[in-house]
């Protein structure tokens, strides 16, 4: 028996709208934002939450790095990598780790530095 249920993914980050916004351009859904703009929820279709919360000292995780946390990552399932990969990179997406092609996922940092991979597994 669970003992809780999952609210939200919440991101922390220099500026919560505009990555927001980001992940809205890859995942769709609506932006609903709290008053002094330190917290913005991405509503998904399907009724999940990724949040992003005001945080001015934000350090971006080092990917890859041995020596440091990468934190965590957000998995995203696409059914075309070549097209997902154009659409995230037009956003704003920097690539980490996209060079083996063979491969049925690529790694890229958000705006704010956060890894996540493109998925077509």
């Amino acid at each position: 028996m669970a003992i809780a249920e999952l609210g939200a993914v919440v991101l922390d980050c220099p500026d919560p709208h505009a990555l927001a916004a980001f992940y809205a351009g890859i995942l769709g859904g609506t932006l609903e934002a709290d008053d002094d703009g330190d917290w913005v929820d991405l509503k998904l279709p399907g009724g999940r939450t990724l949040a992003f919360q005001k945080a001015p000292g934000h350090v971006p995780p080092k990917w890859p790095a041995s020596g440091d946390s990468q934190q965590f990552h957000l998995d995203l399932t696409v059914t075309d990598l070549d097209a997902a990969e154009k659409g995230v990179l037009a956003l704003g997406a920097r690539p980490l780790d996209t060079d083996d092609r063979a491969r049925t996922w690529r790694v890229y940092a958000d705006p704010a530095g956060h890894p996540f991979c493109l998925c077509a597994c």
